[in-house]
């Protein structure tokens, strides 16, 4: 019989959030258990975030090739070999899954089981034949894909982010239903491949983007072959020897069906009742501590049902170190949050969107821009599509959208103004090196002031101060 292994934390899940807690607390001299049924890593190693880089990053190669005309290059159509492909996808997971692996963290101290978790109590945890109690539990058990319920659709029939990177074939047509981040990066992912691509969403594309942005990326994505059905209300799925998805009148027959209609906490399976942890139709019910409804577990990542990124998770491990192990009172705040949509041009975000700021604030905001057309940088590497707009209050700065070439590494310095309270002026007076991507943020600053600066008051003070000797 195995006896009850007792730690000071026990650990569901072994994705970005539950490996950032425990890698924390063993180091910090805690006792650590961790429980990962399926592949170390989770959801962003594997069929996240690092193959869809991957991918998107192939399909930019390929691009590039395709349009090196306007370098004064010649252009021809790149010769995709799908097998290599997947062994480059492949290789990216396999370079970092060493930081992730079952060795580096039983290396660190920490006891790790590879089995499902079961609470069988408040305090007891089932892993295979082993029981384990904790002092502290953090629940990081991530989320799966959501099968939306249409008419006729087979769950073995279609792919999904845990599937799509699997393929060794190029699809023929590939339907994507969904056009949030996921489904957008996969159609310009594909496309570039040389697949047809169709995207068909209930809603508009990106419904939680800024809309000018959004627009802006739908007619690029357009222009490269991407056809959009949005507002479209799919009836039934169709399969056979390809798929067919009607919507009205409307019906779009392809070779691969992609379902990317968002994420669902995998919150089954766990025996949360038995732990007495309450769950609602986003996840696992916590306070702005992570704390959940019983008070010596944690919940973080996607299943804590706030924002799914891989950042948040790491951002919920440190509020939960904090609270936890050094007992300071720690609290989420996604005000400043930053999200990315890593197409070409990228979609970044921190802050208030234009249209959310107008609903809490009316017409006190101001709204800067600045066009890429306008960077020099962006001119000399005919990267010119996109703009940034950024959103003020009484001069202090509460949003940021850039879509443009590196958005997602411009965004960041705008989420760090956006927590630190401040004022547009600091941006305005910043010295940014030349040329560079990141001028658009000085010339958006800029422009916020441009008006005053050139006023007919302006000019008269300056005509007064000319006429003073020296």
């Amino acid at each position: 019989m195995i006896k009850t292994l007792h730690v000071d934390l026990c650990v569901i899940g072994a994705g970005a959030a539950g490996l950032s807690v425990a890698a924390g607390a063993v180091q910090l001299g805690w006792d650590v258990a961790l429980i990962e049924k399926d592949k170390m890593g989770g959801d962003c190693l594997n069929t996240g975030c690092v193959p869809s880089k991957s991918l998107l990053a192939a399909a930019k190669a390929a691009h590039t090739i395709r349009t090196a005309h306007k370098y004064g290059i010649t252009a021809h159509e790149p010769d995709i070999d799908i097998r290599a492909l997947k062994q480059h996808v492949d290789g990216v997971i396999k370079t970092i899954a060493p930081h992730d692996s079952e060795e580096r963290f039983e290396g660190l101290g920490v006891k790790v089981f590879r089995e499902q978790a079961v609470f069988t109590a408040k305090d007891t945890i089932a892993a295979g034949a082993q029981a384990i109690t904790a002092k502290y539990f953090v629940i990081a058990a991530g989320s799966r894909p959501r099968i939306p319920p249409i008419p006729g659709l087979d769950p073995a029939r279609i792919l999904t982010n845990e599937t799509i990177f699997a393929l060794t074939e190029k699809p023929a047509h590939l339907i994507i239903i969904g056009a949030g981040p996921i489904g957008m990066e996969m159609a310009q992912a594909h496309r570039r491949l040389g697949s047809k691509v169709t995207v068909l969403d209930a809603g508009p594309l990106l419904p939680r983007d800024d809309p000018d942005a959004a627009a802006a990326l739908r007619d690029i994505l357009r222009e490269e072959g991407v056809k959009f059905h949005e507002n479209a209300a799919i009836d039934r799925i169709e399969h056979g020897k390809n798929v067919a998805v009607i919507a009205g009148n409307t019906r779009v027959e392809g070779s691969h069906l992609l379902i990317a209609a968002g994420r669902q906490a995998a919150t089954d399976g766990l025996g949360l009742e038995k732990a007495g942890v309450q769950c609602n139709e986003k996840g696992i019910v916590t306070g702005r501590r992570l704390r959940t409804t019983n008070p010596r577990i944690y919940a973080a990542g996607d299943i804590a049902g706030g924002p799914q990124f891989t950042h948040v998770a790491g951002y919920h491990a440190g509020i939960i170190i904090r609270n936890m192990i050094f007992k300071i009172p720690a609290k989420t705040d996604y005000s400043a949050l930053p999200r990315v949509t890593y197409t070409d041009p990228e979609l970044a975000q921190a802050g208030l969107t234009e249209k959310e700021a107008r609903e809490k604030y009316g017409d006190s905001i101001r709204i800067s821009k600045a066009r890429f057309r306008e960077n020099d940088r962006a001119q000399a590497e005919r990267q010119t599509e996109g703009f940034i707009k950024v959103i003020t209050r009484g001069n202090r700065i509460i949003g940021a959208t850039i879509l443009g070439p590196y958005a997602g590494e411009l965004i960041g310095m705008w989420s760090l103004a956006i927590a630190r309270k401040m004022k547009i002026a600091a941006i305005a007076g910043m010295i940014a090196p030349y040329p560079t991507y990141g001028e658009i943020g000085k010339r958006a600053a800029g422009a916020h002031f441009s008006a005053a600066l050139f006023s007919g008051r302006t000019r008269f003070l300056t005509g007064l101060l000319r006429r003073l000797p020296f």
